[in-house]
């Protein structure tokens, strides 16, 4: 957006938006006004004061976006000095205009190549320098893109340049092969210019040699900075690589310095450029690359454009030939003697009293330089307002940046609180991570505690079984005493340990742990209950040594109990040994089960992985197989398509047509077909081990984008041009982005990032360009109206013989798709559409006889063309009853083939008929209008009426029959429901029945409101409707019917668009 358009809102302010659209709408007619002028098909050179203003338009707006939105309206193909002028009025906007012109000018570089490639094979003068010019400006844009930082105009420092070239070798030497390339195009077209002018008759004084040498300013001024480029590269190659590997490269640079010397003299000697620029001088000897000493001898060649541009004229409207430039200004010396003669006229005046010319010369001058003065005066105006504007800029931009220096300063502050808080967070964790291991420091105290305590446990239960033993073994009381008192000592010092080791952790817990100290108080009070359990096991013992006095006395019999116990133990010992030789031999006979289960588990395991690789060999071949398929699958797409691009090109496809409606129908099924292929080429992903979904996809798909891309390309034939443009450009887009999908197909490499976004695209806007293609409902001229009626009848027909072809498919695909009831419902409903299609085509038929007789009978003197035009209402009647039976047909098959399918729904089918039933009365009624009541023709178009109504009445019952013949009705079972259950459901299906008339109620009034609208927009009143056709009102105008009925004759939209019928979707 241009600095216009950047002013801020302090200044947006003062200017409303209608100064704003007016300045837009004088810059758009200046700059149209100046491109008209500067390239039309006069054999004269570019204005200069056109050029200029040109590419101020350029600096204004940034970019040369208007220049191309008006030079692509011109007529290239048709004129070589037309094409000449725009390579010339190109090549000063890339050089002179903004940068951004580069970019904008790429983008229009098909268009340059096609223009060059076209007068470059037609035996033109002209044309050969446009295709060299052509070529010189594509090479130019492609090295300035490539090397952004030399701008178009060439004028860089040695810095820039070397920066550009780089450090590395490699790079310095591609870029001097491109500055050869880059000088050669320069030098093959001034070359070429320079021959044409030496083998003509034309010389640089006459409009038709400076039509030719004006753009060799600009390629002169090309040519010093280029040579200068190659002198620097070559001797910085020459400081890097050996003399003999660059021996082409001084070949080269040889030749073309004696090129450019010869095309410098030349230049220099021709009266055209003495005034216009100063070419520089080469010197008489290449340089010396092989001594780096030469390098400073080399002078930069420097061009120089004095400062006299011509006068422009305040009133651009004058449309006259640029004046040849004044060579009397070079003098000779044999005009020595006249130049005196005028000396001596202008000191004592004319002779004879003649008048002088040259005072009128003076006066134009002067009023020249008025006029100059006053645009210089307007353009410092325009410039210290621009200035204001900028500043105003700068302010607001400063405002900006003080703005967001605050909120950085601000984030800053906030920053360093969220790391501050970050910080103490992490303290905290810390803290928190410490105490924690605190705990769980305490915590396993406390279970080594615990532990102590359950080994205490354990001491007392084995004081308890010795006590137990001292009464069955009394011989061993004093051993048992004794081993009690080492238990006791034993406690003792566990009691000392336990008080340590409660001391060492109340300290602990003192020092770091303040708020364990629950914790602690739990520790003690558990070593408070084990200390006296220690207590109650020392009063233990001392009962314990009482008892054994007592057991003393009952040692003997003691004994005896011992001996009998020794004789038991014997007894179990040798039953124990027993035992165990049995355990021995029932564990070797498991050990031998062991083995034989291991030897067969370690044969099962084998075969398992046998089998499992065998497995993995059969899937991976599967997913091979699979893969051939799909790229067999994407090879014959890529077929289709290619072959689809092929006929955009061919001169045979020129001849073929398409309608925008059909074109849109096309988009449409391309657009779901690509959905298609997304889900199933996800579900591939997912599953590489089928590919059946993806198959299907891609084969619908090819087909329904080779259609699309057909259809498009014949859409355009009939299309402004414009449009048509745009529909080619977007159908050859489409195929290409279809055959860069399916190549990412073809490999597994690339197949994860395969895309139909881009496709998706490019269809979406083929169907915009095919709706904004669709006729607008136009009304038809009279003198079309016998044409039109023909055209309707025959399309008519051909869309009944299209339905009658189609239902036969779907009845032979129903017969291999589907059995049993649903086979037979399916061919009763297609029988009896087939039933109507055949008498709807007799009643065309019939209609058309009819119809014929009326134009004979009633024609007289006149001619059918005229009839018809006289007859114009009768006549868009008729036209509008034809095509809501062809519409009608079409739906009908539509709807059946859903019906067939089980994705439509049986009422659409029922309205269709009901439709065809209201169509086909209104071309009765159409036709009845005009003819004899006595005609045989009339008697046997009613007859086929009510044959047409008879099989709408077929196909509405055959219809309803299947619909109940398939639908499953669930049997009304209530016997198991109560009193009070049965009232609820009564209740309740009331309240449904009343919610369904309500809203079939609102339904019906939507549908009149609908039919209202229809008739509005067809343009038929119900006041009206037998004006000019003889027919009586209908009863569409009473306001006391919610459901309007439909007018007898109805007005369709035009040709190529369906009727506006209200949508299916309606009728529930």
């Amino acid at each position: 957006m241009n600095s216009i358009r950047q002013v801020p809102s302090r200044v947006k302010t003062k200017r409303t938006e209608t100064n704003l659209g007016a300045e837009r709408e004088h810059f758009d007619k200046q700059q149209l006004s100046s491109i008209s002028k500067a390239i039309n098909s006069n054999e004269a050179p570019v204005k200069e004061k056109h050029a200029r203003r040109i590419i101020l338009g350029t600096h204004r707006e940034k970019g040369a976006f208007t220049f191309w939105s008006y030079a692509l309206g011109l007529p290239l193909s048709s004129n070589s000095i037309l094409s000449w002028k725009f390579c010339h009025v190109v090549h000063k906007v890339l050089r002179d205009g903004h940068h951004n012109s580069l970019q904008d000018c790429m983008r229009h570089h098909s268009n340059i190549v096609e223009t060059g490639q076209l007068w470059g094979n037609l035996h033109d003068r002209y044309g050969q320098l446009v295709a060299l010019y052509a070529k010189l400006l594509c090479t130019k844009m492609e090295f300035h893109v490539k090397h952004s930082e030399i701008r178009a105009n060439l004028e860089v420092t040695d810095e820039v340049l070397e920066r550009v070239a780089g450090t590395d070798i490699n790079n310095v030497f591609q870029l001097t092969v491109e500055v050869f390339d880059y000088l050669d195009t320069e030098l093959r077209l001034a070359e070429t210019v320079i021959r044409q002018l030496n083998t003509s008759i034309a010389i640089s004084t006459l409009t038709s040699g400076q039509c030719r040498l004006s753009p060799l300013i600009q390629v002169i001024q090309d040519c010093s900075h280029l040579y200068h480029f190659t002198v620097k590269l070559l001797f910085k190659l020459h400081a890097c690589l050996p003399a003999d590997t660059l021996q082409g490269h001084r070949d080269r640079f040889h030749d073309q310095f004696h090129s450019l010397k010869t095309f410098f003299n030349k230049a220099r000697d021709m009266m055209y450029f003495k005034r216009l620029i100063q070419i520089p001088k080469l010197p008489e000897s290449p340089p010396n690359f092989l001594h780096a000493a030469s390098l400073a001898k080399h002078a930069r060649p420097v061009v120089v454009i004095p400062d006299e541009d011509e006068p422009e004229q305040v009133d651009d409207d004058d449309d006259d030939p640029e004046p040849l430039i004044n060579v009397s200004d070079v003098t000779v010396p044999s005009m020595a003697v006249p130049q005196q003669f005028d000396i001596f006229d202008q000191t004592f005046g004319p002779a004879n009293g003649g008048f002088d010319d040259r005072d009128i010369q003076i006066e134009n001058l002067k009023r020249d330089l008025e006029l100059l003065r006053t645009d210089l005066e307007r353009v410092k105006g325009e410039a210290q307002r621009y200035i204001t504007q900028l500043k105003s800029q700068i302010n607001s931009l400063e405002a900006e940046l003080e703005e967001q220096r605050v909120q950085k300063q601000r984030a800053l502050v906030e920053n360093e609180q969220l790391r501050m808080e970050l910080e103490a967070t992490r303290r905290r964790n810390a803290e928190h991570e410490s105490v924690q291991a605190t705990f769980g420091e305490a915590e396993t105290r406390a279970q080594a505690t615990e532990q102590r305590y359950n080994k205490l446990k354990e001491k007392h239960t084995e004081l308890v079984s010795s006590h137990a033993e001292l009464l069955r073994k009394s011989a061993d009381t004093v051993k048992m005493l004794s081993a009690t008192q080492q238990t006791q000592e034993e406690v003792e010092r566990t009691k000392q340990q336990l008080a340590f080791e409660v001391d060492r952790i109340k300290q602990d817990a003192d020092m770091k742990l303040e708020e364990q100290k629950f914790e602690m108080e739990k520790l003690k009070r558990e070593f408070e209950e084990k200390k006296a359990e220690v207590e109650r096991v020392k009063g233990t013992l001392q009962s314990n040594e009482k008892v054994g006095e007592q057991q003393t006395r009952s040692m003997s019999a003691l004994q005896a109990e011992k001996e009998r116990l020794m004789h038991s133990v014997s007894e179990k010992e040798a039953a124990l040994s027993a035992l165990r030789h049995a355990a021995q031999l029932q564990q070797s006979s498991l050990q031998q089960e062991r083995e034989r289960s291991t030897r067969e588990l370690g044969e099962l395991q084998g075969r398992l992985q046998e089998k499992s690789s065998r497995e993995e060999q059969l899937q991976q071949k599967l997913l091979e197989e699979q893969f051939s398929l799909l790229q067999g699958t994407v090879s014959e797409a890529e077929s289709i398509i290619q072959d689809a691009v092929a006929k955009l090109d061919d001169p045979l496809h020129i001849r073929c047509t398409s309608s925008p409606d059909y074109l849109v129908s096309r988009a449409d099924a391309t657009l779901g077909s690509i959905d298609k292929v997304k889900r199933g080429h996800s579900d591939y992903l997912t599953n590489m081990g089928d590919v059946g979904g993806l198959l299907r996809a891609l084969t619908q798909f090819s087909h329904l984008a080779a259609d699309t891309i057909i259809n498009g390309s014949a859409t355009a034939h009939m299309a402004p041009t414009d449009h048509a443009d745009r529909l080619t450009e977007n159908c050859r887009g489409c195929a290409t982005q279809s055959l860069q999908f399916l190549k990412d197909l073809k490999s597994k490499a690339s197949l994860q990032r395969a895309d139909t976004a881009s496709i998706r695209i490019v269809v979406q806007k083929i169907l915009r360009l095919g709706e904004e293609l669709r006729p607008k409902g136009v009304d038809v001229r009279q003198d079309e109206l016998g044409d039109l009626v023909d055209k309707e009848m025959a399309a008519t027909s051909a869309a009944i013989e299209e339905a009658v072809r189609r239902i036969d498919e779907m009845m032979n695909q129903a017969r291999k798709d589907t059995s049993g009831v649903k086979l037979e419902v399916n061919e009763r409903i297609l029988y009896s559409c087939t039933d109507l299609m055949k008498a709807i085509h007799l009643l065309v038929l019939t209609s058309t006889d009819l119809q014929k007789e009326i134009v004979e009978g009633g024609r007289g003197a006149a001619t059918i063309k005229e009839f018809y035009a006289r007859n114009s209402r009768w006549t868009e009647g008729l036209i509008s009853a034809s095509k809501a039976v062809g519409w009608g047909a079409t739906q009908m098959v539509e709807s059946a083939d859903k019906v067939v399918l089980h994705t439509g729904k049986y009422e659409e089918l029922i309205v269709c008929s009901h439709e065809i039933a209201a169509s086909t009365a209104q071309l009765v009624a159409s036709s009845k209008v005009k003819a004899n009541r006595n005609s045989t023709k009339l008697t046997a178009l009613q007859h086929a009426s009510r044959r047409v109504n008879e099989m709408a009445a077929n196909v509405v019952a055959s219809t309803k029959t299947g619909q109940e013949n398939l639908e499953d009705k669930d049997t009304m079972d209530f016997s198991g429901m109560s009193l009070i259950k049965l009232k609820m459901e009564e209740m309740e299906s009331q309240v449904k029945v009343l919610e369904l008339e309500n809203q079939l109620g609102n339904e019906r009034l939507r549908l009149g409101e609908l039919r209202k609208k229809h008739y509005d927009i067809a343009g038929v009143p119900a006041a009206g409707l037998s004006e000019g056709n003889g027919l009586a009102p209908s009863s569409a105008s009473e306001p006391s019917s919610p459901k309007p009925s439909k007018p007898s004759i109805l007005r369709k939209p035009a040709l190529a668009q369906k009727p506006n019928l209200p949508p299916k979707n309606m009728f529930r």
